[in-house]
This record gives structure tokens, C-alpha cells and sequence, in this order.
């Protein structure tokens, strides 16, 4: 029954959009319930497996939540209720000032609301098939998201999106494909052989080379997806042109649900070629990443556009945590969680900045804490929590994942890691400085639009806190769990 709410709460949300004449704040209300609603339904459905059961309902368990899927569910639904509870006010105020119409904005809900559904239907599909189709329903969605203001830059990034994501998909598909026609040939015909379940009990006995080709395919599709260098290149553009929420929701669940995809056929690769291969995969795509973003962070001009950059770093650290063994995976669970928390708040927050100074580029933007101070503060703490500071959850993941590399032999991966890690800790800092303080341009009016606006953000805050100075009981047995599952 949980699982049913959790995938019909969204799709419900957005029927009133879909069917209303115009646009009223009840369609957002609606919808901000409705990503309440799910966000405790899969609280329930973590409930579920701390007390041993795993939800599941369908032929073979067509849909399935144990604990892996319970934290994705956790990260896409509450990234989506903070994100909508915010984005209510915001929008309004967007639209009230000529960046969007009624017409637009109901567009919006339906949209977001089918963004959300899609993610969720992809972490607690039990079939590869489904999954992938559930994937790329999110591309559809957040295609027409992106370019939701009608702007020249946007509707660039909505095509750019489109062409490197379908390709993304598509190479996926080749791999599932592969991934299949071997279970058929070494198994014969099977019900329900796409099941991940299925897959992963008869992974021993399947051909090695095919698991390896397909997992390349497999790896550079969904990690297209996922924002992994070099195919991120439509990741900026999207992240920096669409709406604040969609930008929140994008990098705080988005990624992870592409790179859950991967984690879920590694599975399948590590039982039948052993756990070297795709973990040497994943961690030369991670340390791509990386790269990357510490040699694009250092001249950045978009402040948008750094926190894009800042999500294909920290996919990257995640790749590397699920490369290093049992520790990198909880490290790389922990972070996925941290990371949701935090660059949504920055996202969220860089829309207010957007709106207050009129430009998304750093040089434009001073003073941001005596003309913004509460959405100054929220920026702040974001920025620090993705910086990797202590009393934040990151800094936590961050040691994890590090001592892990080093307890798995790789003193020099984790030594180019830590280098790496300073310069976007440098590049970042400087960014960040020139943004809080300073003395702001003249024709920027200061005090807070709307302050009880940013209520929905203290969530992000106390998840943050509660991370790095304390992980809760619960949600670190949820995380053993959920790594548990991803070991063949």
C-alpha cells in the first residue's frame, strides 16, 4: 500500500493542474501536500525494512523497496517537498514579474509533478526494463522544465539536454539489451528475466565479456544521465537556466536516481566478473569528475553554473565511494544523502539571489549578506556543507570515503582525491567571498522578499547538521542496509 501512495500521490497532484482553467495557489498547495504525503510514505517504507520486511507488490515483486530504494525514495520525495513548499512563493513572484504566465505555471506542476512520479517509479522498479523507461520519462519531463521561461539560453539548454540525454538512454538501453539476450542464451526463457532480482541470483552463471561490454554501455548511459565527465557537458547549461526548484530537484535527486541505475547493474557485473572490474570503472570515471570540476570551477563566472559544476565533483565522490569496497559504498550513501540536502538549499537559495540582483553572474552579485541576510546565511551553509566543513554531513562522508580508499590500498588515488578536493576547496571559497561581502551595487533594493518563504529550507539545515554531528540510529542501520544490497 506504500508503495502505491508513494507513486500515485504525485500523479494525483498533478490532475488540478492539468484540468484547472487557470492558474490558483491551491495547485501548488496541492502539490507541496502531495510531496509531503510521499515523503512519509517512504518513511514508512524505511520503517519497513528497519523491521526486517522489504514492501513489494506485483508478479515477482514488479515493484519492490528494500533498503537501497527506501533511501532513494527518501532523497527524491523530500527533495521534492522542500522544493515545491519553497517554490510556491517563488514562482508567484516570477510570474508577478513578467518571467511566466498562468499558462506556464500550471504547465509547471504537471510537469514537476510527473518529474517527481517518474524518479520514484525508477528507485522501486524491480525490472531494468521499467527502470530504464522510467528514466527517461524524467528526460521528457524536465525537458520542457528547462526551458520553461521561453528565454534563448534556456530553450538552448532544453535541446541540449534532449540530444545528449536521449543519447545517454539510448546507450543504456544497448547495455540492458546485452544484459538480457546473455540471461536468455545461458538460462534460456525465464518469466519475469528483466527482474534485477532475477538477473542478480543467475549473474554467476553468465558470460563474463558480454556483463563487461554491457556494463560499458550500461555505465557511460546512465552515467550521461548522471552528470559523470566528460558526457556532463549538458549538465550546466540545464542546471543554470531552469527554475530554482527544477535546478534543486535536478541536482539533488536527479543525478543520484541515474547513478542508482548503475549501482543496481553492478550488482548483477560484480557476481558474475568479480567486484574489480565495474569498481575500476566507476572509480576512473569518478576521478574524471573531479578533474573536471576543479579546473572549471577555478574561472567560473555564473554563480548557477559553479554549483553545477560542484554536482559533477561530488557524483564523482560518490562513483569513487562505490568503487572502494563495502565502506566507499556507505561513505557514498551518506554523501548521496548529504549532498541532496545541500545543493538543493544552495539551488533554492541562488534563486532568490537570481531575482533579488537581476543576474546569475558572480561579478554582478556583492554584498549578498547585508542585502539578502537570511537567504545570504542559507547560501552560506550550503556552500560550506558542499566545501566539505565540519558540522556538516559532507565532511563526514568525505573521511569515510577517504579512509576507505586508504584501507583499500590506494594511498595515491586518495592522495590525487585530497588535491583535488583543495582546489575546488580554493576555487569555491573565492567564488563564495566575492558574493557574501563587498558592498552591494547601488540599484539592488535590500531586505528579504518574502522570509517565511524560507521556512522549508531549515529542513535542509537540520538534515545537514544532523549528519555531521550525529547520524541517527535509524538511518545509519537504513545505510547498512542499503549497502548490504549492493554487495553480489
Amino acid at each position: 500500500m506504500l508503495l502505491v501512495a508513494l507513486l500515485l500521490l504525485p500523479l494525483a497532484a498533478a490532475v488540478p493542474a492539468l484540468v484547472a482553467p487557470r492558474y490558483h495557489p491551491s495547485i501548488a498547495a496541492t502539490s507541496a501536500a502531495a510531496s509531503g504525503a510521499a515523503f512519509l510514505a517512504a518513511l514508512g517504507l524505511a520503517r519497513a525494512n528497519l523491521r526486517g520486511g522489504v514492501p513489494s507488490i506485483g508478479p515477482e515483486e514488479f515493484l519492490r523497496a528494500d533498503g537501497l530504494s527506501a533511501v532513494l525514495a527518501l532523497v527524491v520525495s523530500g527533495v521534492a517537498c522542500v522544493s515545491l513548499w519553497f517554490g510556491a512563493g517563488y514562482l508567484e513572484r516570477v510570474r508577478d514579474h513578467g518571467g511566466l504566465d498562468d499558462a506556464r505555471l500550471r504547465r509547471f506542476y504537471v510537469l514537476t509533478n510527473l518529474f517527481v512520479a517518474t524518479m520514484l517509479l525508477a528507485v522501486t522498479a524491480n525490472n531494468v526494463g521499467v527502470m530504464w523507461v522510467a528514466v527517461e520519462g524524467t528526460t521528457i519531463a524536465t525537458a520542457f522544465l528547462i526551458g520553461l521561461e521561453h528565454s534563448k539560453a534556456a530553450l538552448e539548454a532544453s535541446w541540449k539536454y534532449i540530444l545528449i540525454g536521449s543519447i545517454g538512454i539510448a546507450l543504456a538501453f544497448v547495455g540492458t539489451v546485452l544484459g538480457y539476450f546473455d540471461f536468455v542464451q545461458r538460462v534460456g526463457e525465464a518469466p519475469h528475466a528483466l527482474h534485477w532480482t532475477v538477473l542478480a541470483r543467475a549473474s554467476p552463471g553468465l558470460n563474463g565479456d558480454v556483463l563487461r561490454l554491457a556494463f560499458v554501455f550500461i555505465l557511460v548511459g546512465y552515467g550521461t544521465k548522471a552528470g559523470l565527465a566528460p558526457m556532463h557537458t549538458w549538465l550546466p547549461d540545464a542546471h543554470s537556466e531552469a527554475p530554482a526548484p527544477i535546478s534543486a530537484m535536478m541536482s539533488g535527486s536527479l543525478l543520484v536516481v541515474a547513478l542508482y541505475a548503475v549501482a543496481r547493474w553492478k550488482v548483477v557485473v560484480d557476481a558474475g566478473v568479480g567486484p574489480g572490474y565495474a569498481g575500476r570503472m566507476l572509480i576512473l570515471f569518478g576521478l574524471a569528475s573531479l578533474v573536471l570540476a576543479a579546473v572549471l570551477l577555478i574561472r567560473q563566472s555564473s554563480y548557477k553554473r559553479m554549483l553545477a559544476y560542484s554536482s559533477v565533483e561530488h557524483i564523482g565522490l560518490m562513483c569513487l565511494g562505490l568503487g572502494l569496497g563495502p565502506l566507499g559504498t556507505l561513505a557514498a550513501l551518506l554523501h548521496m544523502i548529504g549532498h541532496a540536502a545541500s545543493k538543493s538549499l544552495a539551488f533554492l537559495a541562488s534563486g532568490n539571489l537570481l531575482e533579488a540582483y537581476g543576474s546569475p553572474r558572480i561579478a554582478s552579485v556583492r554584498g549578498v549578506l547585508r542585502v539578502l541576510p537570511w537567504t545570504g546565511a542559507l547560501f552560506l551553509v550550503a556552500a560550506l556543507a558542499l566545501l566539505g566543513l565540519p558540522p556538516f554531513g559532507l565532511f563526514v562522508s568525505e573521511v569515510m570515503l577517504v579512509r576507505a580508499g586508504f584501507l583499500a590500498g590506494r594511498p595515491w588515488l586518495m592522495g590525487a582525491v585530497l588535491a583535488l578536493l583543495v582546489a575546488i576547496f580554493l576555487s569555491f571559497l573565492g567564488h563564495l567571498h566575492r558574493m557574501l561581502f563587498g558592498i552591494p551595487p547601488a540599484d539592488v533594493r535590500p531586505g528579504e522578499r518574502r522570509p517565511f518563504g524560507l521556512l522549508p529550507l531549515g529542513f535542509n539545515v537540520a538534515v545537514l547538521l544532523a549528519l555531521g554531528l550525529v547520524v541517527p540510529e535509524p538511518l545509519l542501520r537504513l545505510l547498512r542496509l542499503a549497502a548490504g544490497v549492493l554487495r553480489p
